[in-house]
């Protein structure tokens, strides 16, 4: 595969870090600047906003600019901002730090995706997502071992400046010089928004993503209080969780490129039964572990089913575009998932939260069918 690839995920690896690096620190952030807990939780909260906002609009206001100049422009803005975070003299700053590169993290993201889809499929997309997965396995224990080692929460912003900094010479010294689109292209972006199978498939994405993190936002609670584990084996079982995750980013790469559709409805089903059967065994510490492999594992594929199902029916000069609205669907779809999550804990307590997950997965399996009755009556 083109080594472009693997210095896209790195680059992928370094922004998703920054993005959630910071949660390790918040405890520390708080009593620094002397804030609240949920206050400094903003640092996470203010990011998350900002790219599903700007996503659309950055993407389309830079179509025409050379696409690894503005992956490299990006990574060295993250660059910049970790310094500055790492730096900064309050609570004020640090905040400002941390939104202006999630204003550009869209772009790479979006272009990245969009590069890899053209340049290898369902295969190279899943290389690129493998960034995001290291990254949320690692990212925070790396800048949460990186600032307790060196006695300093800057560390953490220095270490993630680092990975950053190395995907950007990369980017630099070994991806070719991209040009942007065309006048015509970029028409042709705006123009996939009369495609109402574009829109079905937004909205199943922002319901997958909003059953997915409904129930995953809370699994530390959830092993905790009703499977009863302590602090060390939680942090096994998320560690677990996780790098079966990479796994299952790998096999479903594969799976999406043989068949999107069948492999996309085979996902639905996985994932609700795997957290059916954590309802029922989760109050029984070998059956949870395996289940937690598996749920680990089929989970990862809720970022990747909805970026190839949903890239793969528009045109290539599009991708981007595409991607930029996908993105604010992830956000829009974790955000959404984490709300109605905490309702459901706050109602009916924590082991309940899988029956919030459940419904909003069958809702998206059902519109699969939709949209394939759709395709087949259009290709008659």
């Amino acid at each position: 595969m083109n080594k472009s690839i693997y210095i896209l995920a790195l680059g992928a690896f370094g922004i998703i870090t920054t993005e959630f690096g910071v949660i390790g620190i918040l405890p520390t952030i708080s009593r620094e600047f002397g804030v609240s807990v949920d206050t400094a939780g903003w640092l996470l909260s203010a990011f998350a906003i900002t790219v599903a906002i700007s996503s659309p609009f950055i993407t389309a206001l830079t179509s025409k600019i050379n696409r690894k100049f503005l992956l490299c422009l990006v990574l060295g803005i993250f660059i910049l901002s970790n310094l500055l975070s790492a730096f900064s003299p309050n609570f004020t700053i640090l905040m400002i730090a941390r939104i202006l590169p999630a204003f550009f993290h869209p772009l790479f993201w979006n272009i990245s995706l969009a590069i890899a889809f053209k340049q290898g499929g369902a295969k190279a997309v899943s290389v690129v997502m493998t960034g995001l997965s290291i990254a949320t396995v690692l990212g925070v224990p790396l800048t949460t071992y990186a600032a307790d080692y060196f006695h300093n929460w800057q560390a953490s912003f220095f270490l993630t400046s680092i990975i950053s900094l190395i995907a950007f010479l990369g980017l630099l010294f070994v991806v070719p010089s991209m040009p942007g689109n065309s006048e015509k292209s970029a028409e042709s972006q705006l123009h996939v928004l009369n495609d109402s199978r574009l829109w079905l498939n937004l909205v199943s994405t922002i319901l997958t993503l909003a059953a997915m993190f409904s129930s995953y936002s809370y699994l530390a609670a959830y092993l905790e209080n009703i499977s009863n584990m302590n602090g060390a084996q939680i942090s096994i079982m998320l560690l677990l969780f996780g790098g079966m995750g990479i796994l299952g980013n790998w096999l479903m790469g594969i799976a999406l490129g043989k068949n999107v559709i069948l492999t996309s409805r085979f996902f639905f089903i996985l994932l609700i039964a795997v957290q059916i059967l954590a309802y029922y065994f989760g109050t029984i510490f070998i059956p949870m572990v395996i289940i937690i492999s598996f749920w680990g594992m089929i989970h990862t594929g809720g970022f990747l089913v909805p970026n190839i199902r949903t890239t793969q029916s528009v045109p290539h000069n599009a991708l981007e575009f595409v991607n930029s609205l996908l993105t604010s669907c992830y956000n829009i779809g974790i955000s959404l998932g984490a709300f109605l999550g905490g309702i459901v804990i706050a109602k009916f307590g924590v082991h309940e939260i899988i029956w919030m997950a459940v419904p909003l997965l069958l809702l998206a399996y059902l519109l699969s069918f939709v949209k394939s009755r759709k395709k087949a009556l259009v290709n008659l």
